[in-house]
């Protein structure tokens, strides 16, 4: 039982509020019973758990405190009310925990046969790239590389938006998107991305083998000299009179084409 605020527990959770606490730590909070059950039945690392009164109320909330203290995680109930001052949702479920992120190399992700990677361009907005991430692991997608500049991975939005999906797949944070272009093309890999500028249409294009795809950022695309990098720009065609589709629904178009043709029946 934990009941004052100045708890040292509680204080790191404040902490982790913060992305640069985040990637201090190399630790983040998950909230709610469906995705801490996801992490757990994925084998993630689970350092804490807050849980509340409120918990015993949620469906499925109880038996999931109950598995979780019989694999011997460290839990502590909180008071209500300082539990909703620590929670980021309005509605909140009950039950918070401190996971580790999941550290990946280069070398360990790019050794796949046939592999197929999304690589995300600068990409601001949380509920885009939480809904790209869960798209690319419904994709099968082998790993999805976040750009520099990118939003957090780790931002509370960013991981609801997942539904889960952040524990499936590997998620690297790179450098530029210049040079996450140079290492996938130096491991063979084709760079296909959507742009305005495409000759062709995206279902105009092989996606078998080795395969990137780049998702560009909302507001600008991706940057003229990556396009210029890249070994194909595609286009999605738009007879009606809108500019522009979101980046997360152009992203979903794209990958599923990748899935038409790589899918085997």
């Amino acid at each position: 039982m934990i009941s004052s605020p100045e708890n040292p527990i509680i204080k790191h959770i404040k902490q982790l509020t913060k992305r640069k606490m985040r990637e201090q730590y190399q630790e983040y909070i998950i909230e709610g019973v469906r995705i801490i059950k996801d992490a757990w039945e994925n084998e993630k690392t689970l350092k804490q758990i807050l849980f509340c009164d409120e918990l015993y109320e949620t469906a499925g909330g109880e038996e999931l405190l109950e598995n979780l203290q019989q694999k011997g995680m460290a839990s502590y109930k909180i008071p209500v009310q300082l539990f909703k001052e620590l929670s980021d949702t309005q509605n909140p479920q009950g039950i918070m925990a401190v996971v580790s992120m999941d550290i990946h190399s280069m070398e360990e992700i790019l050794n796949r046969p046939q592999g197929f990677y999304i690589i995300l361009d600068r990409i601001q907005d949380p509920g885009n790239m939480g809904t790209i991430i869960r798209t690319a692991d419904a994709a099968g997608a082998d790993a999805i590389f976040i750009t520099k500049g990118s939003v957090d991975l780790y931002n509370s939005k960013t991981i609801r938006a997942t539904m889960g999906s952040i524990f499936h797949v590997p998620i690297l944070s790179t450098g530029t998107t210049s040079e996450t272009i140079d290492i996938l093309k130096a491991n063979g890999i084709k760079i296909v991305t959507t742009s305005l500028e495409g000759e062709k249409y995206y279902f105009e294009v092989d996606y078998k083998g080795l395969c990137g795809i780049i998702v560009g950022n909302e507001a600008n695309g991706v940057q003229h000299e990556d396009m210029m990098a890249s070994d194909i720009l595609v286009k999605i065609p738009m007879p009606g009179k809108a500019e522009s589709l979101n980046a997360s629904v152009a992203a979903s178009i794209v990958m599923y084409e990748a899935v038409r043709q790589r899918v085997k029946i």
